[in-house]
This record gives C-alpha cells, sequence and structure tokens, in this order.
C-alpha cells in the first residue's frame, strides 16, 4: 500500500559527529541498524520534523559527541503504521510468527515493559516482509512512537511522542543535510 501522505519529508538522524561528518562529506550513507529490539524492522531510522529529539537521542548515546543530520527521503512503497490499512498486514504477519514459533516450540519474543525494546514488534515487522515474495518489498516503514514523560498529570500525550521513519531501502534518500543551529537551538554539534 502506497503512502496516501506527502511523498517527500524531512528525517534527522542522530550519530556520533564522527559519523555525521563522514556522511555529510558525501562518502557513504548511514548505516543500517539490525537490532533485535528496533521496533521498525532493519533499516536507518529518522525523526520526522523533530532534529532536536534526534540530538537528544544522540546526546544519551555520545555524550558530547552527538549530532544530528538531516535527510530528505522520499517515502516510496511505505508501510505506514498510522494508516488503518497496515493493521491486517501486521496481524496476519503476526499469526504467522506466532505459528512459526510454536512449531518449534520456543517463546515469542516480548516487547520491554519500557517501551524502549521492541523485540516482538521487531520480529512481527520482520515477517511481514518475508511475505512481501512476489511484492515490490518496502522502501520505508513509518510509526508513531508514544514515548516521555506527562506534560501534567493524567494526560495522554507524552514530551517525546514522536513520528519514526525506518529506511530499509537506502535509495529513497534523496541527500542529506547540515541541520542550522537554530533548529536545535544553537546546540549541534555537526
Amino acid at each position: 500500500m502506497e503512502t496516501l501522505s506527502n511523498p517527500f519529508v524531512l528525517g534527522y538522524h542522530g550519530c556520533h559527529r564522527e559519523t555525521a561528518e563522514r556522511v555529510l562529506g558525501g562518502g557513504e550513507h548511514l548505516r543500517a541498524s539490525s537490532n533485535d529490539y528496533d521496533w521498525l524492522g532493519v533499516g536507518v531510522y529518522f525523526w520526522e520534523a523533530d532534529p532536536l529529539r534526534g540530538l537528544e537521542w544522540a546526546r544519551e548515546r555520545h555524550g558530547p559527541h552527538a549530532a544530528v543530520i538531516g535527510a530528505v527521503i522520499h517515502l516510496g512503497h511505505c508501510l505506514n503504521l498510522m494508516s488503518r490499512h497496515a493493521f491486517d498486514a501486521l496481524t496476519r504477519a503476526y499469526g504467522l510468527l506466532d505459528e512459526d514459533f510454536r512449531k518449534l516450540r520456543k517463546a515469542l519474543p516480548t516487547n520491554g515493559v519500557s517501551g524502549k525494546s521492541r523485540k516482538l514488534d521487531c520480529a512481527v515487522i520482520q515477517r511481514l516482509h518475508t511475505l512481501r515474495q512476489g511484492h515490490p518489498p518496502y522502501d520505508t516503514v513509518k510509526g508513531l512512537f508514544i514515548e516521555g514523560r506527562e506534560p501534567f498529570p493524567g494526560s495522554a500525550f507524552r514530551h517525546q511522542t514522536h513520528v519514526q521513519i525506518c529506511v530499509r531501502q537506502t535509495r529513497v534518500i534523496k541527500g542529506y543535510f547540515r541541520v542550522f543551529e537554530d533548529h536545535l537551538g544553537g546546540s549541534n554539534t555537526a
């Protein structure tokens, strides 16, 4: 199912300063993450329209060597997890994954309590991709990640909620760019 939203988005990737400079120098693409807890599966992760959240994430991992870079991304053939159409595919993939694990007499992976580790979500998304045989693969996966503390007691909003994009095919990244300091409160290091 093609995305029904704007096919081009600006995404922001938090990383180490050295990685940012190599990518911005034009020598390479960002590398795909393939951890078993990456909730949208294997790919390069971006925060849509939120460079500051990308920098916050990078600071948690790289401290003073943190940076954020921007990318122009053409969503292409997008599995949009904010569209109701995606959930039939997710349900089917979960059922097949559950069946696979039952045959192996193994327990399904689980999502962590904190919401940071999404092993079950990752496994379901990866299983969904295997169902694409004979159909075009998804270029990107896009989802809403609810994260962070409440801005006020009883709120359903969270401070770090964001739209995340997992780029599975780097050809849909049309270019990288340096983020202006004023978009980050004067705190970008790349």
